[in-house]
């Protein structure tokens, strides 16, 4: 047995020391991005906001979007309901001045039957934009940008083998809890997967920017028809037609709000039932690394408890506990490095987020294996209030 078990964490230790690896590539893609002049790149642009309901700071939220450093912009905010609680912010939000309500409108969309809300929202969005738009900008309403977001997020489209630019969501708390924390620990490990790699990037919906001709020229309207997946359907897109998502570590946007330890699991619950859905190779390989960590983890700490000898097996499990913590308390150290050279403005709580990070990845891959286990088992969820079940990439069915 205590052959399987080196077998088996030797190859966590090896993992972990690539993930290690890994942040310090993260950290210096952030530096390199930074380093880069300011580009002169801004056509007029259509940011597309869709939104449901009460998020926690909605109003500031939508503000940012408005107080963007960039010279012509306009801003479509779209409901699924003229009395949905948003519009109330909307309205107040775009009535600032006179330069905010001449750049925004409110489009209200049809119920969905065979898509998620969202999507119906963006589809009928895009129906709406000024003749003038040369690049679609999709944001969540729940992400707070900073002022040079918008031009730092068009920027790279001046290449035109790029086929899209994204950022990320970070979550933060005003009053962090333990499942908050969590919830940011596990969101983190997934920002921390893009980078240089254009070709291995994915699309996140919340901060996503392509130009006009590409979303025509690849049809994204019709394939969003029938989806749950608003960002997975435009990876596979972009990963269709060879074309580039490139990452741009200054539109990471602050996600600030508060959550339960069951409202932690019901997030990242869905998100990995999306995963195994639209990317089933990311779920396979979350389901094996976070198992491997988890069961890895487990037996060595049980080596140690319950051993009562000075043996092999001891040294072995200690040894493999003192690598995987050092490895991974560094890779997430060098990642809170990096964020905290984009959301500056927010360092104070990226401060208190220190601790947690630095000892909440022990808890991170076994909620990914729970996460794993659900999305066996069941693809249905509830999204901003409405059941859902995904029957496959291209069939949603909404159960209420």
């Amino acid at each position: 047995m205590i052959l399987i078990f080196c077998i088996f964490a030797a190859l966590l230790i090896y993992f972990s020391f690539k993930s290690f690896r890994g942040g310090f590539a993260y950290l210096n893609y952030f530096r390199n991005e930074f380093a880069k002049p300011c580009s002169d790149h801004t056509p007029f642009v259509t940011i597309i906001a869709p939104c449901k309901g009460l998020d926690e700071g909605l109003e500031e939220n939508l503000a940012a979007l408005l107080e963007q450093n960039y010279p012509d912009y306009e801003v479509i905010f779209v409901v699924d309901d003229e009395s949905d609680q948003a519009v109330e912010i909307v309205k107040n939000v775009s009535s600032k001045d006179a330069k905010a309500a001449k750049k925004t409108k409110l489009v209200v969309a049809r119920k969905a039957a065979k898509s998620s809300q969202k999507v119906e929202n963006l589809r009928e969005a895009v129906l709406h934009v000024s003749e003038r738009s040369k690049v679609f900008v999709f944001v969540d309403s729940d992400a707070r940008p900073a002022t040079e977001w918008l031009s730092n997020l068009v920027a790279p489209l001046a290449d035109e083998t790029v086929g899209a630019t994204t950022g990320y969501r970070w979550f933060l708390s005003n009053k962090p809890t333990f499942g908050s924390e969590l919830r940011s620990m596990w969101n983190a490990s997934i920002a921390s997967a893009l980078g240089a790699n254009i070709n291995g990037n994915f699309c996140w919906g919340g901060s996503m920017a392509m130009r006009r001709e590409t979303f025509d020229q690849l049809d994204i309207r019709e394939k969003w028809a029938g989806t749950l997946s608003d960002d997975f359907t435009v990876t596979r897109a972009m990963k269709a037609a060879n074309m580039a998502v490139y990452f741009v570590p200054q539109a990471l946007t602050a996600s600030i709000e508060n959550c339960t330890f069951a409202e932690m699991l019901e997030f990242t619950t869905r998100q990995m039932k999306i995963t195994r859905v639209y990317a089933s190779h990311l779920w396979l390989m979350s389901f094996f690394g976070s198992g491997l960590f988890t069961g890895v983890m487990l037996w060595a700490l049980l080596i140690v408890v319950l051993s009562r000898q000075n043996s092999f097996a001891v040294w072995a499990a200690i040894a493999t506990l003192v690598l995987v913590a050092l490895f991974s308390i560094g890779k997430s150290w060098l990642r809170l490095m990096a964020v905290r050279l984009v959301l500056s403005e927010h360092d104070s709580a990226l401060r208190s987020q220190i601790f947690p990070q630095l000892t909440l990845w022990l808890l991170a891959p076994p909620v990914f294996l729970f996460n794993c286990f659900a999305a066996l088992f069941s693809r249905r969820m509830t999204w901003r209030g409405i059941r859902y079940e995904m029957v496959s990439p291209n069939e949603t069915k909404r159960l209420n």
